[in-house]
């Protein structure tokens, strides 16, 4: 089987939030809809497409994980210093994101930490 590409979808109860968030530590917005708003992700422009979940549990034909209550996927975006992995973590917190773990060493060679948007999706931001 051959792919041609590969994007993300996630379920969220606002649209205006989620953009508003997304922009707000620096993503840059692939389109959006009535029914979901998309950001490019990372240099090569990964896409994540964030529905709200009224729209993309039936698609999905099952119900969608309760984001808040457990984990569902966790991307990685990759910093390039201690330094950005800390402005990362203030631009979160100031667009109103949940730090779930402060900026810390993962073992030798790793800093960094975690944070959930405000529908509970997780990423880690690293420098490694």
């Amino acid at each position: 089987m051959k792919s041609k590409k590969i994007w993300a979808n996630f379920g969220v109860q606002d649209l205006e939030r989620t953009t508003k968030f997304y922009k707000g530590i620096g993503f840059k917005q692939n389109g959006a809809s009535e029914q979901l708003t998309s950001f490019f992700f990372g240099e090569k422009d990964f896409i994540i497409h964030f529905f709200l979940k009224d729209i993309l549990e039936p698609a999905m034909k099952g119900s969608i994980i309760d984001s808040k209550a457990g984990n569902e996927i966790i991307f990685t975006l990759s910093a390039d210093s201690k330094e950005e992995v800390n402005n990362w973590e203030k631009e979160v917190r100031e667009a109103g994101g949940t730090i779930v773990s402060k900026p810390e060493e993962f073992g030798e060679g790793y800093y960094g930490f975690v944070f959930a948007d405000p529908d509970g999706h997780k990423f880690n931001i690293f420098f490694m």
